[in-house]
């Protein structure tokens, strides 16, 4: 591994890697040539061919991962390496490492803690190297993100960026496949950090690799994910719709069992009164489930924000 410093810092060039025997050896030896002072770092998640033989030959340091899924191994990156900048990128040789200096530069300028790597992929690969679908589905769920979350990302989605120390060791990695940029997005969000957006190119996997991605299984990961994390994050807003819908509900269903009792001064629809009183009493007890969850929310931004800023920050030298 390298010892030298860029601009005074350690930058680890971590990369993670299933099967990837065609490509990985070629990512190496680019982010070793375009970033010399850099260090590599490859995450042999549990591969059945010679990704770790080839990656170790071509430099790199190895290190296996055994439980399958790439936020698995995101979990294990941020807490074996140590270094005061961490770049992360998909080990199939479809990122440009050239633009590794663009990452890292921003990061560093504008005193960030995320930077991500916009794709931009030239029009004559653009069938390619990032199908139609994908970007389809990737503006439907970044979309998703910054409609709940806010922010302004363009491609939540890219497995190419720069993390700053504060960021890598603060990351409470809990998702297991490639649901994990999605997680990575949102923990920015939720703790408001600095973060900006790059545009690399994005070219085409070599011949003879194949992309890991599910459009559909890992495209439903994703949205669950962010259901998930909505629940999670956003407690209050989601139990108090709960709560409204099925107030609602409840006051259509009293209405007309309402107005028969001001006009008679009976009930006849018993049924309907106790349904309506039933719902009523469900949209309080949603109201107040959301009201304590999102004291509990609150509490753990708190702790999360208080481990952020336990770690120094980084300092250009």
């Amino acid at each position: 591994m390298s010892s030298s410093l860029y601009r005074g810092q350690k930058v680890a060039v971590i990369v993670p890697c299933h099967n990837e025997e065609v490509a990985v050896a070629r990512v190496v030896c680019d982010f070793r040539l375009a970033m010399p002072e850099a260090s590599v770092v490859v995450f042999d998640n549990n591969s059945a061919d010679r990704t770790a033989e080839l990656a170790r030959a071509a430099g790199a340091e190895v290190i296996p991962v055994a439980l399958r899924g790439k936020g698995n191994v995101v979990r294990r990156m941020f807490a074996d390496v140590e270094a005061d900048i961490y770049v992360m990128v998909d080990g199939d040789a479809t990122y440009d490492a050239v633009s590794v200096h663009r990452l890292v530069d921003k990061l560093l300028d504008e005193h960030l803690d995320m930077v991500v790597g916009c794709r931009e992929t030239p029009q004559t690969e653009a069938g390619a190297a990032y199908r139609r679908g994908h970007q389809w589905g990737n503006r439907l769920l970044t979309g998703s993100v910054a409609g709940i979350f806010g922010g302004h990302f363009t491609d939540m989605l890219s497995g190419y960026r720069a993390f700053s120390r504060r960021y890598a060791k603060s990351f409470p990695a809990a998702s297991h496949g490639f649901e994990t940029e999605t997680e990575l997005t949102v923990h920015a969000l939720e703790l408001r950090m600095a973060c900006g957006e790059v545009v690399t190119p994005y070219g085409s996997r070599p011949e003879g690799s194949e992309s890991k991605l599910s459009t559909y299984r890992d495209g439903w990961r994703i949205l669950k994910t962010i259901g998930r994390l909505y629940l999670s994050e956003r407690p209050l807003a989601f139990f108090g719709g709960c709560a409204l819908l099925l107030a609602v509900i409840s006051l259509a269903l009293a209405a007309p069992v309402f107005v028969q009792y001001l006009e008679s001064g009976a009930v006849p629809r018993l049924p309907t009164a106790v349904l309506s009183a039933a719902m009523m009493i469900s949209a309080m007890l949603s109201l107040s489930a959301g009201m304590v969850l999102d004291n509990v929310t609150r509490g753990r931004h708190e702790v999360r924000r208080l481990a952020y800023l336990a770690i120094p920050a980084t300092r250009v030298r």
